[in-house]
Formats: structure tokens, C-alpha cells, sequence
């Protein structure tokens, strides 16, 4: 596309939104910092670069088989690097603790250390990517179905020391980057089948979460995340929504929402303005489910939109994290970033775009009729013009350029990894 066309377009969509009372170039300005956390198991399948790991495991899957994951951390990198280039502004990186540069060593998840992560912070330093964090209770022998809530204590004390290292790592990650860390903790506790005391697991879970949050730190940040059920595990979820809604209002704790994790038919941009009068700040994974919590690639659907909506409904932009959690092996894995990561930040941009005093101001005057009107008129506003700029300003390929330029690295690269 022709630079001056878009520069043409832009000029006509800036007048046509101030005309609304929306101001084109503060929507690009805000869109600068509108940091998305990447997701680092998507290039190569939740596998992780543990000597000993095996299968995935803990109610969760990757299905596909389409050549050319990462098959090591360079790989990875590589990889990540090369889908952050199609994608428009600055971006953070999340990391499991599966990902640590290992290198010979055989390191068990309770002996884990911030020396294990060294070399991300230096990489994430020269490449301009903040980290953030996970534990990571999946894929392990002493995994089974019941981690933080396991009867057994030795099993127990294991993942509560994992949790304990992996938020002494985000410690060090955020102090070393001067920004704090996100680290998620998400385990995947439950039952297949009737379980007749609930009540016990979850005292167990609680009083886990409290031995690992005892020490306070300075550089990262805590956020706890919920899911409806897993594969294998579909009766019973210990960390239910209920269970961590309850305990973040208790103790203070930063809510994760991933839009995967809830009933086909709840409205996870409804949960938004409830939660942030109880708890300090909101964590979201962003993924796509199809009729259960299958992780597809986000796209620019309704829910997504919707979901960034509230958010710029609710004046929150400073207390909301973006992540994205999604895995899909049957397409091209850098695509999949790409069409995932564009796809929240048109999102994002299409809600800031909304001429949201104009609606407020019918809405308080009870004018329904046209607070609708407008709702729907805005959805033809020419925002792909503001997008399209936003993208030449970053250097980034404007539309459909990105689809040559990743089957050009899969030729190239990917394809030739055995």
C-alpha cells in the first residue's frame, strides 16, 4: 500500500472521528503504550527445555502437527524476535518456568533459581522486551491432579518451594529491568470425576497460596488465575473462579482472567468493572475458545472487542495487564503471534476509538434511541485507516504485507528444522 494513500485516509478518518469528539492522534499516542505480554509456549507447543520433561500433562493439550516449532532457546528466540517484527509497538514477554536456559544442568522445579533466567533478563535487555513470569504446575511427575491442594504433604511442600522460587525469579526479573513482573500463578488442581469434599482441597489451596505469598517483595506483582475444568479434570476445579475471586478481594491480589477459562455463554468484559472496585489490578489471557478452553488464536471477534471495551469504559488502561495464552501446532506458529497479537491491539484501538462522551452524554440524558444509533454508526467509522497509520508508523507491514513476509522465514527457516 502506498504511503501517501494512507496518510490520505488517515487525514480523512482524523476529521471524520473529531467530528464525534474522538481525537485520532491521541488514540496513537495511547496505543504506544499498549504493551501486549507474549506468550513464549506458543512457538514450540508448550514443551519447555527441562532435560527430564515429558508429555504435557495437568489438563491441557496442543493439537497439530504442523512443522517447524522451536526445538531449543535459540530457536525460540529467533522466533519471537521475528514475529515481534510484524507486530506494531512495544511488547513484554511471558515466561514459564519450564523456559529456563537449563542448558546440561538437570534442575528439579523446587531447586529452580534466578541464575536459571540470567541470560532472558540480558536478552530481554538488548531487545527492549520486559519480562513477566509463571509457575508452571504441569508436565511433571509429581504433577497427577493435585499440586497446591494435594493431601500429600510431601507432594504438597514441592510446589509450594516451585511457587516460592518462581516469585523470588520475578523478583529479579523486575528489579533488573526497573518494571515489575507479572507472575501468574495458575495450577491445574481438580477431579475427573464426583469428588464428596470439595471443602478440604480447598483449604489446602488457601493455605498454600498463604506460605508462598508470606514474603513481600518490591518488583513484581502477584496475580492468581482460575479455569472452569481441564482435560481429565472435568468435575471438580479446586481453583475455581469463586475460590480466587474470594481470595484476591481477602488478600489484595491481582485477578487474572483468561477468556478461555469460563462458561461458553459468561460475559468475561462484564467481570471488568466488578472486580476492579474489589481488587487492586486485573492480569488477562487472552485466547479464543471454541465451545471449551481450546486456546485458539485470538482474533478481532466480539468478545475480544467487547472485553476492550470495558476497559476503556472503565478508565483502566493503567490497571490492566495484556497477555496473550494460546497454542495452537496446525498453522504456522509465527502467523499465529502475529494474527493473535494484531488482532488484540485492533481491538484495543477500535475501543479507544469509540466516541464514548457522546454516548455517555445520551445515555445520562436517557436518549436510547440515539446512544444506539451511534453504537452501531461507529462500527463503520473508518478505523482500518487509523490502524493502517498506526502500523506505518512503526515500520510494520500496513495489511496483508506480514503473510509473504512469514511464509518467507518459513521457507527459509522453519521448514528446514527436523
Amino acid at each position: 500500500m502506498k504511503e501517501q494513500n494512507i496518510l490520505n485516509a488517515y487525514d480523512n478518518a482524523r476529521e471524520r472521528y473529531a467530528a464525534l469528539g474522538v481525537d485520532t492522534d491521541k488514540v496513537l499516542e495511547t496505543m504506544q503504550n499498549f504493551h501486549l505480554s507474549l506468550h513464549c509456549w506458543q512457538a514450540d507447543d508448550v514443551m519447555g527445555f527441562e532435560r527430564h520433561a515429558g508429555a504435557l500433562t495437568g489438563g491441557i493439550q496442543t493439537t497439530g502437527n504442523y512443522p517447524g516449532r522451536a526445538r531449543n532457546i535459540d530457536e525460540l528466540r529467533q522466533d519471537i524476535l521475528k514475529a515481534v517484527s510484524y507486530i506494531p509497538g512495544t511488547h513484554r514477554l511471558n515466561l514459564h518456568e519450564t523456559y529456563g536456559d537449563f542448558k546440561d544442568e538437570v534442575v528439579d522445579r523446587d531447586q529452580v533459581e534466578p541464575r536459571h533466567f540470567q541470560s532472558w533478563i540480558e536478552w530481554g535487555k538488548e531487545h527492549g522486551m520486559k519480562l513477566d513470569f509463571n509457575s508452571t504446575s504441569f508436565s511433571h511427575p509429581k504433577s497427577g491432579n493435585l499440586t497446591l491442594s494435594n493431601p500429600d504433604e510431601g507432594i504438597r511442600n514441592f510446589w509450594i518451594e516451585h511457587t516460592k522460587r518462581c516469585r523470588a525469579i520475578a523478583e529479579a526479573m523486575g528489579e533488573a529491568q526497573g518494571d515489575p513482573c507479572i507472575m501468574n500463578i495458575w495450577v491445574h488442581d481438580g477431579s475427573k470425576d464426583i469428588t464428596v469434599n470439595r471443602i478440604k482441597y480447598r483449604e489446602l489451596l488457601k493455605d498454600s497460596l498463604d506460605r508462598i505469598f508470606a514474603t513481600d517483595y518490591r518488583h513484581m506483582k502477584d496475580c492468581i488465575e482460575s479455569k472452569v475444568f481441564g482435560i481429565g479434570l472435568e468435575s471438580y476445579t479446586v481453583g475455581s473462579n469463586d475460590f480466587y475471586i474470594g481470595y484476591g478481594v481477602s488478600r489484595n491480589k491481582m485477578i487474572t482472567l483468561d477468556t478461555g477459562h469460563f462458561h461458553p455463554t459468561e460475559s468475561v468484559a462484564d467481570k471488568v468493572s466488578s472486580l476492579l472496585l474489589y481488587v487492586p489490578e486485573l492480569m488477562l489471557h487472552v485466547s479464543r475458545p471454541v465451545r471449551w478452553d481450546s486456546d485458539h488464536v485470538t482474533i478481532m471477534d466480539d468478545p475480544t472487542l467487547e472485553l476492550f471495551q470495558e476497559i476503556v469504559r472503565c478508565h483502566a488502561l493503567e490497571r490492566v495487564h495484556y497477555g496473550l495464552d494460546y497454542f495452537d501446532a496446525s498453522i504456522n506458529r509465527i502467523g499465529a503471534y502475529v494474527i493473535g497479537s494484531r488482532a488484540a491491539q485492533k481491538c484495543m484501538m477500535r475501543a479507544l476509538l469509540e466516541p464514548l462522551a457522546a454516548l455517555r452524554q445520551y445515555e445520562a440524558a436517557g436518549q436510547g434511541f440515539e446512544r444506539l444509533a451511534l453504537l452501531e454508526e461507529s462500527k463503520s467509522m473508518p478505523w482500518p485507516a487509523v490502524w493502517d497509520m498506526f502500523c506505518l508508523k512503526n515500520n510494520v507491514p500496513v495489511g496483508d504485507g506480514y503473510i509473504a513476509e512469514v511464509e518467507k522465514y518459513e521457507a527459509e527457516v522453519t521448514s528446514k528444522r527436523k
